[in-house]
């Protein structure tokens, strides 16, 4: 999105509170909100359509293929020395890897895009798997082919919002449910004041059939999970610890709320799979199974990017650094109303995140003084102390340190002044800081009030 663009939209932004409502035009007695659908959907051709619901997961697969150039013998070995494929792979392989940087031209530009990432569960019944289904995953990337970065924006699917044309007050997940794709990506633009450029929805059994086809996915299982619901036909029971999880474990891992957090622990828990996600594509072999993920895209994956847009943002993605990925979630508070439970966002600290992972504003300038907190498993005690002495010896402050229970390894920025930038310049100064998942929380601190936290989680890494 073009800066002009982007002040627009931030002039726009105003984050709605339970405590303040807005009056909303209505439309058709029938379909209030069949206008805005229909003028989203009118330069979208069928043909269109159905090839990208078809070629999708075949560049989520090219993907792994552009992160791992020079994989010629494989490749051979694979797929036949003088095959068609194999020919075409080593081909574009090649050419990626030719050039000291990726290059990357979108046919609108080099502008930031915002892409929402949407997860839908089943409606229980054999019809139209979009129709009255909710979105149990709600993700906002944002996408800057200049810089090659991403930024990811969880949205936790309990958030209270008020829908377009005068739906009422909902649960944000209900709002696909209701008025399908169309009034999800406008009850997002107007309650963060962004713009939705392109949107990407993934069904449950997509997820299923997409890990089966690699082979499985490895994650760290943060705490025992146990629950089972027979009318839902859901049955977890994971042990704490490292595991490869099969299709149908994923969806259940990434199903399970029955713990203190709720839905913001499951909303930690997508993150994390995306990730381990992303490690099972890098691997070469992810090659041979490019026919069977093809397989699955065309009945339970729909979006409206077409094939060569699908293309370029696989060819960006090979200069993406994990470490300067940059994810939040919204901040807010749980509440309770009878027996509906919300997610009540915080909305000064929303746009604070809007502000920086949307928008990219940052500050140019660091602080003199550094803050931190440490926060880890009882197995890693000792690592605990090591670092703290190696924070302290480069004149950063440890105000707190603490154990945490079943966690995952991250580094969680408080502070506008810790940026990926920074965290960068700290990990060379500080090597035994090391490379974690990077968080901006403006919201949470886990023991203090610092600039920022490193989490050393029970999976030792």
């Amino acid at each position: 999105m073009s800066d002009r663009n982007y002040n627009y939209h931030r002039r726009a932004a105003n984050v709605r509170t339970t405590t303040r409502r807005r009056k909303y035009s209505t439309g058709s007695a029938d379909n209030p909100f069949e206008n805005y659908a229909s003028n989203r959907r009118k330069d979208r051709s069928s043909f269109r359509k159905t090839l990208t619901l078809m070629t999708i997961m075949f560049f989520t697969a090219l993907l792994a293929i552009l992160l791992f150039a020079n994989q010629h013998t494989h490749l051979d070995e694979k797929l036949g020395k003088d095959s068609f494929a194999s020919k075409l792979l080593n081909k574009i392989s090649t050419r990626n890897v030719a050039k000291e940087k990726p290059e990357f031209t979108l046919p609108f530009g080099p502008r930031r895009q915002n892409i929402l990432l949407l997860g839908v569960d089943s409606n229980g019944a054999d019809s139209d798997l979009w129709v009255g289904t909710r979105t149990d995953t709600i993700i906002l990337l944002n996408i800057d082919p200049r810089t090659k970065t991403v930024n990811a924006i969880s949205i936790p699917r309990d958030s209270k919002v008020y829908l377009p044309k005068g739906m009422g007050v909902q649960k944000i997940n209900a709002a696909h449910a209701i008025g399908g794709v169309e009034m999800t990506i406008k009850t997002i633009e107007n309650t963060l004041g962004v713009h939705v450029d392109k949107y990407l929805m993934v069904h449950d059994d997509a997820v299923r059939a997409i890990v089966d086809a690699i082979g499985g996915v490895d994650i760290f299982v943060e705490k025992n999970m146990k629950y089972h619901d027979y009318t839902g036909k859901l049955h977890i029971n994971f042990t704490k610890g490292h595991h490869k999880l099969t299709g149908n474990d994923v969806v259940e891992y990434l199903r399970f709320r029955h713990d203190a957090l709720g839905d913001i622990g499951r909303t930690q828990r997508q993150q994390w799979f995306l990730r381990g996600l992303l490690a099972s594509l890098q691997k070469p072999e992810t090659i041979t199974k490019i026919p069977k993920i093809i397989s699955v895209t065309n009945k339970y994956i729909k979006t409206d990017m077409s094939v060569y847009e699908m293309s370029q943002y696989a060819s960006l993605a090979k200069g993406f650094d994990m470490d300067n990925i940059e994810i939040a979630m919204l901040p807010g508070a749980p509440n309770k109303q009878g027996y509906t439970s919300y997610w009540i966002l915080d909305p000064e600290k929303t746009q604070e995140v809007v502000d920086r992972l949307i928008y990219r504003q940052k500050e140019n300038v660091q602080k003199e003084h550094y803050t931190a907190s440490i926060m880890s498993a009882p197995e890693n005690s000792a690592e605990a102390t090591r670092l703290q002495a190696a924070l302290e010896h480069a004149g950063i402050e440890v105000r707190c340190s603490g154990t945490l229970r079943s966690t995952h390894s991250q580094f969680i920025a408080h502070s506008k002044y810790v940026t990926v930038d920074y965290y960068a310049q700290l990990k060379k100064q500080v090597p035994e800081v090391k490379s974690r998942q990077f968080v901006y929380d403006p919201i949470s601190y886990m023991c203090a009030a610092t600039d920022f936290t490193i989490v050393l989680g029970g999976e030792n890494k």
